[in-house]
């Protein structure tokens, strides 16, 4: 037993039952004292697993020790089933754990009685053994971060640092905490007011806590919160408070309250203001509106659009076919809410008849459509901001994309103005979406009006909606009737041909039957736009029969040709305005002053009019490279009629711009009668929208190029300007009336929203301004009467459309009429004044045979 006690192993007790108490006589032998001791041993380890709480570890004593019926397990399988019993055990009080200590104290004292041993030295190594047994017993319950492990259960520390947090770690903890505060606060205001009223409601129950327990039992705790309450609404309760004790916790609620309302007053104020700026920028509101207007972008066509559409719907209400009194107008762009308020209210200040909203947002999102209820809208306009061609039609491409994800989009027109025709062809292969693509030949455009003086009034006049304007209107009970019979009875209007399958026919054959689907394409006022009436005068009903007369009684149609054109005069050819094999055009001489990219576009369609021989000079201050540049982008192809050279130099500079004039003039006179034209473009300033600055350098390089021709006695056969305001332009022609300017972005401008109240017309201008298309031209006419004759207007209809052209109007003594009415009454016209016809060609056409079946 000593050798048990002395050995570092831990006891383990013998797995035999409990001894009850033995009679003296039965413990006479150094066995029944061993026998004591155990069965004490074994009862405070009996105890200790009795309660549950804790058990010890120990080995099992050598088989010499214990008799071998004792137990039939190994040494082994003990250990192993002990260590598992103290894993499942929880720890024991301390009380328990001294009381049991003692009984294995004394135990071990009347041992050492019993064996003789020396004192001293048993009881160290008693102490020892206790020792060892206490911090197996204390060590894993007061140990707090120690861990059992070892075979003979030794506490190891985790060595965790416990230690209190420093100055900098509990300031920047509250510096955290302060900063997702703030950047909750900076998403939402409104959680700066739920704070406030947690803080509110917390002072309150404090204080009604402390009324309670100050005043005792005299005053109930409802009344006790109440009379907090009161502290904190109104800063005078807390002088009625009697003690010092309450005045000073009325005192604090008193100040607690004045602070809780002026912080309230500004959180509401914030949050107001909060919400009025997302109202002005419009990003998340919802549009409640149908039958509106959308319009997609802002740029240098947007002030004529809004005027265009402004006059269109003062006629309709006006007709009475409008649906509200002013048009909504929702004007979409990812500039800063208060840009565009400013762009809006500097236009619409004399539009009575449309109301501008103005929405801040991505045009490249979904949801920024949905938002602004696209699929009710009546029409949707997507204008290209500014930037080079790629970067537009990317950008158009995109806002496409994003209103193709919206649910019934089919059926709302988009009109999307774009810089080539490949794109159009790209937009219109967009499934799901009723696109209109409106190709910017603004710079074409400009190349045609610069070539024919007071063509550009006459666009203007067909886009102007109080005037004479193109119309496509379908006839269903007309089905079946000749085309002839339909060009001759409309007498209140011009019949320009036919819209059928998506195409537009400018010369049908006269012998061409109508079609139900088919529609008739005519000029006239906005007021007949719904059906004209057909006329069944007698003046016409008889020239009629007479034509037909006249085509049964020769077997040759080509004899109804010679009777019409008895009295016409067979003028020599003139060359044609467009180069072709059988029709060159005519030879000149033009010098371009200033430079932007889209000049390309210019110099081929100059290619297209002009014939073999003619020259083009740029003057410009943009170097040459750059010029190459930009011609090598727009993939510009071998020029065939036309020879193009380039001049460095300001053309505001008075030497220079007159260098420049004497050398193309004493080509051309080197030449035969070679004329000279002088045109003025706008700048690469433009690309800056400067416009006011744009114009002035334009209107005075115009002006000082006219000097320097009448000084030097330059003859000039053109002399243009492209000038972006109209005021400007009409001043200088007020002035000089020889002078022409034209404002190409302009028409552009209203041709984009002629095509957006009737995206159908987008056919008919896109062959109009297309080179290679019927363009308008004004004819001399000595091409369709003799000199001293008086044809009426109708005859000199049927006369244009021997030609393939069809005549919408005259000019006489330089003032355009088009659409004249009535057409019977015979027109006094000179030789000097012009037809206005739609032409392939300029010039004397071949005629062709006319069928009247």
């Amino acid at each position: 037993m000593l050798l048990q006690l002395q050995s570092t192993r831990p006891w383990i007790p013998p797995p035999f039952a409990r001894l009850n108490r033995m009679s003296s006589s039965r413990r006479c032998t150094l066995a029944s004292h061993v026998c004591w001791l155990q069965a004490s041993s074994l009862h405070m380890g009996s105890r200790m697993c009795g309660r549950g709480k804790w058990a010890t570890h120990s080995q099992r004593a050598r088989k010499n020790v214990y008799p071998r019926n004792h137990s039939d397990v190994s040494d082994e399988e003990e250990a192993t089933r002990l260590e598992l019993e103290l894993k499942d055990h929880h720890q024991i009080s301390i009380g328990d754990t001294a009381h049991e200590i003692g009984s294995l104290s004394i135990s071990s004292f009347f041992l050492i009685q019993l064996t003789g041993s020396n004192m001293a030295s048993t009881f160290i190594t008693m102490f020892e053994h206790l020792h060892f047994f206490a911090m197996q017993a204390f060590g894993p319950t007061n140990l707090r971060f120690a861990s059992i492990s070892g075979s003979i259960n030794k506490p190891i520390p985790l060595n965790l640092d416990v230690s209190l947090p420093s100055f900098q770690d509990l300031k920047w903890s509250f510096a955290r905490l302060i900063y997702l505060f703030n950047t909750q606060l900076d998403r939402n205001v409104a959680i700066f007011f739920v704070v406030l009223l947690v803080v509110c409601f917390s002072f309150v129950a404090i204080g009604g806590f402390l009324f309670f327990k100050f005043r005792g039992n005299t005053q109930s705790l409802e009344d006790c919160f109440w009379e907090a309450w009161a502290c904190l609404c109104s800063s005078s309760a807390h002088l009625r408070q009697k003690t010092c004790v309450e005045r000073f916790i009325g005192f604090i609620l008193a100040i607690w309250g004045i602070l809780f309302y002026s912080r309230l007053l500004s959180t509401m104020t914030e949050q107001f203001r909060n919400n009025m700026y997302k109202l002005r920028e419009g990003a998340q509101m919802q549009v409640l509106e149908s039958d509106h207007i959308i319009i997609c972008g802002v740029n240098s066509h947007l002030n004529f659009i809004l005027k265009q559409l402004n006059k269109y719907h003062e006629l309709a209400v006006h007709l009475g076919t409008a649906n509200a009194r002013r048009q909504k107008i929702l004007l979409l762009s990812d500039l800063p809410r208060k840009q565009m308020d400013k762009i809006a209210d500097n236009i619409a200040k004399d539009l009575n008849y449309i109301d501008i909203l103005t929405k801040s947002c991505s045009l490249s999102m979904t949801k920024s459509f949905e938002r602004a209820a696209a699929n009710k809208a009546r029409v949707v306009i997507i204008l290209p901001a500014e930037g080079d061609r790629y970067e537009v039609d990317t950008d158009a491409f995109l806002t496409v994309l994003a209103l193709q994800a919206l649910p019934q989009m089919a059926s709302v027109p988009t009109i999307v103005e774009v810089s080539n025709s490949n794109t159009c062809d790209l937009l219109k292969s967009i499934s799901g979406l009723k696109v209109e693509p409106v190709e910017n030949v603004a710079s074409k455009l400009f190349v045609q009006c610069s070539r024919q003086k007071g063509l550009i009034k006459i666009y203007r006049h067909l886009l102007n909606y109080k005037k004479n304007v193109f119309n496509l209107c379908n006839f269903p009970d007309l089905a079946g009737m000749k085309y002839w019979q339909l060009r001759r009875r409309f007498q209140e209007v011009v019949v320009c041909g036919l819209y059928r399958d998506g195409k537009i026919y400018f010369h049908p054959n006269d012998g061409e039957i109508l079609k139900e689907t088919d529609k008739v394409l005519f000029i006239g006022s906005i007021y007949q736009r719904g059906k004209p009436q057909l006329a069944y005068s007698d003046d016409i009903q008889e020239e009629t029969k007479g034509i037909q007369k006249v085509s049964k009684s020769s077997n040759n149609p080509l004899e109804v040709t010679k009777a019409q054109l008895a009295n016409m005069v067979k003028c020599p050819r003139k060359p044609g305005s467009k180069a072709s094999d059988y029709s060159p055009g005519p030879k000149e001489c033009i010098l371009l002053l200033g430079w932007r990219p889209d000049v390309v576009e210019m110099i081929k369609e100059y290619d297209s009019y002009l014939g073999p021989g003619s020259s083009l000079e740029i003057l410009s201050d943009v170097p040459v490279s750059e010029r190459n540049r930009a011609s090598n982008l727009a993939g510009q192809e071998k020029l065939k009629n036309i020879q193009v050279s380039h001049r460095i130099g300001n053309p505001m500079d008075y030497d220079t711009l007159k260098e420049a004039i004497m050398r193309v003039y004493g080509s051309s006179r080197n030449q035969e009668e070679v004329p000279l034209s002088i045109v003025v473009i706008s700048d690469r300033d433009w690309l800056l929208r400067d416009l006011s600055r744009v114009d002035k350098h334009a209107a005075y390089s115009l002006l000082l190029a006219d000097n320097i021709c009448n000084k030097h006695g330059v003859k000039v056969q053109n002399l243009v300007a492209e000038i972006v305001d109209s005021k400007l332009g009409k001043q200088i022609t007020r002035i000089k009336p020889y002078l022409t300017y034209i404002a190409a972005e302009e028409v552009m401008s209203l041709v984009t929203a002629q095509v957006a109240e009737n995206n159908e017309l987008n056919e008919v201008w896109k062959d109009i301004l297309n080179a290679e298309g019927d363009e308008i031209y004004l004819k001399d006419i000595s091409l369709y009467m003799k000199e001293g004759e008086n044809p009426s207007f109708h005859e000199l209809s049927e006369r244009a459309c021997l030609r393939q052209e069809v005549a919408i109007g005259y000019v006489k003594n330089n003032k355009k009429v088009l659409n004249p009415n009535p057409k019977s009454e015979p027109l006094s016209l000179g030789m000097t004044d012009s037809l206005i016809v739609i032409s392939e060609i300029e010039g004397e056409q071949p005629i062709v045979e006319t069928t009247w079946n």
